[in-house]
This record gives structure tokens, sequence and C-alpha cells, in this order.
């Protein structure tokens, strides 16, 4: 059940990104020839005005094909006869879509959640030594070496980043943040509840869930996977991570199946399932944006720099040059994508 789940939130994921950019495209009177969901042969389709809407058999991406979105033509509502400031926004709804959709979830997630855990501080395990270094109860940590803490959940991953156990903290106080440099902190050995487990010795509270906590721990997580894929981009630069830790949609589908059937009950599997599908949306929002090409991020790029340059020559680039350049990053693209799925298929076979 869970693994039907898996690809039909890539299904929803993908119909909402190109309904994006139609619904913006017939808003900026751009003539759209085929909305097409899935790729491949055409399962369905049906002409309605001047739009061919079709469901394709290949389970990967989707289009909006607009009329001289790729070539030269004299239409008027031709995508490509249309002001730079025109198709900005056509080309970025379909990731403002995906994000949009992501807080949706998290929104529908959390409503049903009790109450939420915070980085507001009730007390420590030790003997004092962190009070003595600073830390005070009812402090809440803010920044941890100067990244924001969004969720309960971001400290101990911001903590555990740095490996010298010496880190630049910032909290509020009394309605002001106070820094905290060279704070040394290490994880100890601790009992609690008869259980051990390394800690690093500070309790955080936990609050009722209320209208204002909520839309405040919506956005919050929505701007943490914002953040966690900028992270993910740097550890790949850095080397602290590799391709082999990276998933494509097998890898994505195993992860949400398996998470689904590991939860207690179906409800839990399910919110679980909705909180990964939550995380992808946005994921895929960022990550379309990056200025790569056949990437929306890519044209928008492009668009950028073309239209500069002809408000400087008063020229115009030629659209089939930078079509080039699309179809040579669409096929490394897919190449890429072919060896993560690959990598996926050979993990779980192995």
């Amino acid at each position: 059940m869970f693994i039907l789940i898996a690809i039909l939130l890539f299904g929803v994921l993908v119909f909402v990104h190109e309904l994006g950019h139609f619904l913006t495209a017939k808003a900026m009177d751009v003539q759209v020839n085929e909305f097409s969901i899935c790729m491949g042969p055409a399962i369905f389709k049906k002409q309605k005005g001047e739009t061919l809407y079709s469901l394709r058999c290949i389970p990967i991406g989707g289009y909006c094909a607009m009329e001289g979105e790729d070539e030269e033509t004299d239409n008027p509502r031709a995508f490509s006869s249309k002001a730079w400031y025109q198709k900005l926004p056509i080309l970025a709804a379909g990731s403002f879509m995906n994000f949009l959709l992501g807080v949706l979830i998290l929104l529908v997630v959390y409503s049903c959640s009790a109450g939420v855990s915070t980085s507001r501080i009730t007390g420590f395990f030790d003997d004092g030594s962190l009070q003595r270094a600073g830390l005070q109860v009812e402090d809440e940590l803010y920044r941890i070496d100067g990244r924001r803490v969004y969720l309960y959940s971001d400290i101990g991953m911001l903590l555990d980043r740095n490996k010298t156990g010496v880190y630049d903290l910032t909290v509020k106080r009394d309605g002001k943040t106070v820094e905290l440099q060279n704070f040394e902190l290490t994880k100890k050995l601790l009992t609690e509840n008869g259980v051990e487990q390394y800690r690093y010795g500070i309790y955080f509270a936990a609050e009722e869930m209320n209208f204002g906590r909520l839309l405040k721990t919506t956005w919050n997580t929505a701007m943490d996977f914002t953040r966690l894929v900028w992270m993910g981009l740097e550890d790949l630069i850095s080397g602290f991570a590799s391709v082999k830790d990276m998933s494509g949609p097998v890898g994505i589908v195993s992860v949400i199946a398996e998470t689904g059937e590991q939860s207690a009950t179906v409800s839990d599997g399910l919110l679980s399932v909705a909180y990964l599908g939550a995380f992808i949306a946005i994921n895929l929002a960022v990550m379309n944006m990056l200025p790569i090409p056949a990437l929306d991020g890519g044209r928008i790029f492009l668009l950028l720099v073309s239209s500069a340059f002809t408000a400087v020559t008063k020229k115009k680039i030629p659209a089939k040059y930078e079509s080039y350049v699309h179809a040579v990053g669409m096929v490394l693209l897919l190449a890429f994508i072919a060896f993560v799925t690959f990598k996926d298929i050979w993990k779980l076979f192995s």
C-alpha cells in the first residue's frame, strides 16, 4: 500500500508542478499546446480548445508545452513573444506550487499533533557546569555555529556536525540575543528512566500545539527543509557526502514504503509518509530553481542573461542556442537520473 502511495505522491508532485506552469501561462495569455502528466507514449489524450491534455505511460516527469518555448514564432501569444518579466513567473510557478504543496502538507501533519518539542531549555542533567559556562534555564537556542535552529531536531544535527565539541551559540534570553562564544559541549553517557544513551545533557521543553504554534512550526519546518537542501549541496561539494549517499525515485519510494510499514499504526504511517512527501516537495522546489540547464532555474538564468545581453547590445540571442543548451542539460540530467536509479536498484537487490 505504501509503495502505491509513494508512486501516487510522485504523480501528485509532477501534476502540481506542471499545473503551476499551466495556470500562470494561461494567466499571461500564452498559448499552451499540450499539458502532459508523465512521459512516453500517450495512454489518454483529449483536445480541449487549443490545448491537448494527455496522460503518458512512463511515470517520470511531465510537461507543459507552450507555443514558442524553444523556437522563434510569429504567434503573438507565444512564450517567446512575451517580455522577460512575464516569462519569469511562468518559469518559477512550478517550483512555487511544489513549495506551497509542501507547506500545506506540513500544516495538515502538524494539525494532527497535540504538542511539539522546542529549543527552549528547561533544565540540565549535570552538576551545573553548563550553567556556569553561560547557559540558563529558559534560554532558547537560536543559532549554533551561525546556523539558525528552526526545530528541536536541528539541535542534535547541528551539534553533531561540529566534531570539535566547541561551538558558537546564540541564545534568546528575556527577549534579547546573547552570544556564547567557544562554548564547550560534549556528549556524555547518561541514564534517564533506566535507559543509557549519549546526550548533550540538556532538557528541552515540549509545548502544546495551538494555532499560532501550528503556523510557526509549519513555516519553520519549511525553512528547515529548504536549508537542508543547501546543506546537502555543501556536503557534496566539500566531500562530506558523496554521490553514493544520493537516492533517485526508486530509492525514495523504498524509503517511503519502509517508513510507512515500520510505523505502529496505519494512521501514523500515513502521517510519516505525508511528512516525507512535504520534504520531497520542498526539496524539488529548491533543486528545480538551481541554475542548471533543462531545469526551470537554468531557464530563468538564461532568460536573465539574454535580457541583459539584449538591453546592452540591442540584439537578441537566437532561441535555438538556448534550446541546444537545454537539450545537452536534459541528456546529462537523464543520464544522472539513470545512474542513481541503477544504484538504487542494485542496493535493493544487494
